[in-house]
């Protein structure tokens, strides 16, 4: 007898969770980070931004902090989603609170803004000028003038760089931005972290190599003296051998 037909039913697919854009917030002006990405590119970038040219104790990075740039005005305040300053402390007291440029004496060597919908008018420049507060873009090129300005869009993997040349950002087309000044370079890396796989921001070395995070350093460490390990190992079993091969008893040494 054949078996009685039953049939089989597939689980609806569970809808996507909500993001920040589908569910009104409290406080339209501090809706909070878009996505987890957000948090962890930043992460990275800090981990691997060690110009060569400045001590680790004179790199400032920060993601999502504000930076208060205008002393006439001192409510008017950016929040990059990453930016580097060097000659600066890396620590005050027990971490800034925020960035103070009137206070701190320097402007940041390069900015990073990772696109999302609600900012990326602003951030690429194409929202109106000459407004109050300015937009991020006349922020960063015509008062602070940061040298170096990077729009990282995720979902293709494709970043646009820009460097501050006279009074105006000039885009450079290429795949990798290179700072002479901080003998430091900025690219696109396929790997893993925080256990995602997939393109991200990274800085490379001079010698094109890219800069190892705390954890990647440990690593190497580990495996460094592990290869040691083996070698002084594989070194005594060849002495070893060589002594029996000369008649000698290895033990009675």
């Amino acid at each position: 007898m054949t078996a009685p037909y039953k049939p089989t039913f597939s689980p609806a697919p569970s809808p996507p969770l909500p993001s920040m854009y589908d569910l009104p917030s409290e406080n339209p002006e501090e809706p909070g980070l878009p996505d987890e990405f957000h948090d962890w590119q930043p992460q990275l970038l800090s981990q691997t931004f060690r110009p060569v040219a400045y001590p680790e104790d004179q790199v400032f990075t920060a993601a999502d902090l504000n930076l208060y740039y205008d002393v006439r005005n001192t409510g008017y305040y950016k929040r990059p989603d990453w930016f580097a300053v060097v000659g600066v402390p890396r620590l005050v007291d027990a971490g800034r609170l925020s960035y103070v440029i009137w206070r701190e004496g320097r402007n940041p060597m390069v900015v990073v803004e990772l696109l999302s919908p609600n900012t990326q008018e602003e951030d690429q420049g194409q929202t109106l000028r000459g407004r109050q507060p300015p937009s991020k873009w006349e922020v960063y090129e015509s008062l602070l003038r940061v040298p170096y300005y990077v729009l990282f869009n995720r979902e293709a993997n494709t970043f646009r760089l820009f460097r501050l040349e006279g009074a105006t950002y000039r885009e450079l087309f290429q795949t990798r931005l290179w700072i002479d000044e901080l003998q430091i370079g900025l690219g696109l890396w396929q790997g893993k972290f925080t256990g995602l796989e997939r393109q991200w921001l990274r800085w490379y070395g001079a010698n094109g190599e890219w800069i190892l995070t705390p954890e990647e350093r440990e690593r190497q460490r580990a495996e460094q003296a592990e290869q040691r390990a083996q070698q002084a190992e594989q070194r005594a079993a060849a002495l070893v051998e060589r002594l029996r091969a000369l008649g000698m008893d290895p033990d009675a040494l």
